[in-house]
């Protein structure tokens, strides 16, 4: 498993491995206009261009993918394929985020779905769930 930055070049297959995987695991969780305002999320050319993204791949195929922004201080995607849960993947796409991060605190807003995987990571809650444009999430924190 190699870690590497994704490029513009890239963008598509993470774009649609970050989608695909959304409807299958988050979108059962969210009403119509969250899952809508998601997916105008990561259509944004302009703000995607201003993301750091990571992906794991095993032999050229891209299995997750680990999306920052703020200096590597805030997660905003954070999706391994399917197929590979439980796998390990996240551990270490967020292992290379922790060894490549100079934040003392990164955040993230998790969906319903991915809390306990926070919460194995050592992420604490910060509020009880929100919701903003029809997306649900609870603010959490990670402190080295």
């Amino acid at each position: 498993m190699e870690i590497k930055k994704i490029d513009e070049t890239q963008f598509d297959f993470a774009i649609d491995l970050i989608w695909s995987t959304f409807l299958r695991f988050e979108a059962p969780d969210y009403s119509e206009e969250g899952i809508q305002s998601f997916k105008d999320f990561i259509d944004n050319k302009e703000i995607i261009k201003t993301l750091e993204f990571w992906g794991a791949y095993d032999n050229k195929e891209l299995k997750g993918v680990i999306a920052t922004n703020d200096n590597r201080k805030h997660i905003c995607c954070f999706f391994v394929k399917a197929q590979y849960h439980r796998q390990g993947i996240g551990r270490k796409l967020w292992e290379y985020l922790c060894e490549n991060s100079q934040s003392k605190a990164i955040t993230v807003n998790s969906s319903p779905y991915a809390v306990p995987v926070y919460h194995k990571l050592g992420f604490v809650d910060l509020d009880i769930e929100q919701v903003s444009d029809g997306m649900r999430y609870t603010p959490m924190k990670y402190e080295r």
